[in-house]
């Protein structure tokens, strides 16, 4: 159609960027293509007029495309994207279902990606349509083309991104606070609470991811939403970013921490609660990702504003002092001063929590890690693996990490084989709680290899060396930090065997 129309306006591979833009929604193209086909004194190119359609903030794309409905013949309205869904809404109304307008408005707060339905199904959704009209509503723009059901699992509705723009431009201002919140809230009940340990055989996350962002949008963009409706998204944000992160995907944990960072600074500010939680949630995942500079500076002013705006001692304070730890002890070998951080952290907890308090446990984990080494006791560590199990249970994500880090100073302490049996369980148990190829499984296997490496154990040592560099070159990619330490251990792991079989020694079994 864009082609047809605008035929000397660019290439055919242009054309095909701005139709999948716009939905390849044929009013919208034959928009586009009216607008660009009869423009004389500065004629654009599909190019840059796909640009200016992804201008956000810039240029209202609702706007941009009216402008084409100039060249259109017959009632205008009819040709308008900001207007024309109007008349199957006013249909509707005249139907006696006022509900499906609402309804479209609060999916307008939302992606045009595909939008579970259990989404719908929260008690929240009474603030704005009673639950006993709601299916109604939803058959009503169903009927009427203004969404589509698509099949599962899970099912799922779909709407047209052109048709959400121009129902949020049209929404009046008195409602976008109500709609921002009860969407906020019905998003709310379906992402995982930081409480709990993320499961893997919890219901995917992604399918949440680009309603969450473009909540997240709206909120900011809408003038009318206030404070307490923009904290809101925030905070379920944040909650998502969390369990991405929790599921090994730290790049979508990012993506999501970043936007709602920059978008939560706009609306609110910086040193606002909400905003720093995200900016600690951005800094662990840019280390996990191996931006260890930017992790670095992002934990460090988090950690500035945490300390102005609550206090030395403040339990998001001390969450900032967990999270710069990891980098200093070992990016940068400034291990004295993330034990420093880790030691406060740990006692600010047990004075604000308790000493068994979940993120007192945490803290007490890193102290652990950090501190390991020759002169470390046989039982320093297991005092922490008990109180784990006795209050969180075996399994659990922080037990095993307890029961990891024991692991590791019992090696670093030279323990060997009492070590082994200890990480042999830790690899089963996380297998169990996150799968095979988790960046916490392979870091367990990772310490099974050295523990194997170093007992004699060469043959293991090394295919379980290989396991983790391959596992980690898929899912960390090639260029990460920790997928190129795993093959050079690899390297070394395969010498050494080399060595052993021309002394005799490759098959040795353990020793102390």
């Amino acid at each position: 159609m864009l082609c047809d129309l605008a035929p000397e306006r660019g290439t055919a591979e242009e054309a095909a960027e701005i139709a999948d833009r716009l939905g390849r929604l044929p009013l919208a193209l034959t928009l586009a293509g009216g607008f660009l086909a009869h423009q004389v004194i500065s004629p654009w190119s599909m190019a840059e007029y796909g640009r200016a359609l992804d201008r956000g903030n810039e240029v209202d794309p609702i706007e941009l495309l009216d402008q084409g409905a100039a060249y259109s013949v017959g009632d205008t309205c009819r040709h308008l994207a900001s207007t024309t869904w109007e008349l199957s809404l006013d249909a509707l109304r005249a139907q006696g279902l006022p509900d499906a307008t609402t309804l479209v408005r609060l999916l307008s707060c939302w992606s045009h990606d595909p939008l579970p339905l259990r989404l719908l199904a929260g008690s929240d959704i009474d603030a704005v349509v009673p639950r006993a009209r709601v299916e109604s509503a939803l058959r009503g723009l169903l009927d009427h083309s203004l969404t589509r059901l698509v099949p599962g699992p899970p099912r799922c509705l779909r709407t047209h991104g052109v048709l959400l723009d121009s129902i949020a431009r049209s929404t009046p201002a008195d409602q976008h606070d109500v709609l921002v919140s009860t969407a906020a809230e019905l998003l709310g009940a379906v992402v995982p609470d930081v409480s709990r340990p993320w499961a893997r055989e919890d219901p995917p996350l992604a399918p949440y991811v680009p309603h969450t962002l473009a909540l997240l949008r709206r909120a900011t963009q809408w003038s009318a939403v206030g404070p307490a409706a923009v904290t809101r998204v925030l905070e379920c944000t944040t909650r998502l970013a969390v369990a991405l992160h929790r599921a090994g995907d730290y790049a979508s944990a990012l993506s999501v921490a970043q936007e709602a960072v920059t978008r939560g600074t706009r609306a609110l500010e910086a040193a606002h609660p909400a905003v720093i939680a995200i900016r600690q949630r951005a800094g662990r995942s840019l280390y996990r990702l191996g931006r260890y500079e930017e992790a670095e500076a992002t934990h460090r002013l988090a950690l500035a504003d945490c300390t102005a705006v609550f206090g030395a001692n403040a339990v998001e304070t001390l969450e900032s002092c967990a999270g710069l730890s990891p980098v200093l002890a070992w990016v940068l070998d400034r291990r004295e001063e993330a034990v420093a951080l880790v030691r406060r952290a740990v006692e600010g907890r047990t004075a604000a929590l308790g000493p068994t308090h979940p993120s007192t446990l945490i803290a007490r984990t890193y102290l652990l890690e950090f501190t390991a080494g020759p002169e470390t006791r046989p039982d320093a560590g297991a005092a922490l693996v008990s109180d784990c199990r006795s209050e969180l249970g075996p399994g659990h994500p922080i037990t095993l990490d307890a029961e990891l880090n024991h692991g590791f100073a019992l090696v670093t302490a030279g323990r060997q084989p009492l070590a082994l049996d200890l990480i042999r369980q830790v690899v089963g148990g996380s297998e169990r709680a996150y799968g095979a190829e988790h960046p916490k499984t392979l870091a367990a296997r990772s310490l099974l290899s050295r523990v194997l490496g170093e007992l004699g154990r060469l043959p293991e040592a090394a295919e379980q060396a290989e396991w983790v560099a391959d596992a980690r070159a898929r899912v960390l990619g090639a260029g990460h930090p920790w997928t190129q330490w795993s093959l050079d251990r690899l390297a070394e792991r395969r010498r050494a065997l080399d060595d052993g079989r021309r002394t005799g020694d490759g098959d040795g079994g353990e020793t102390s």
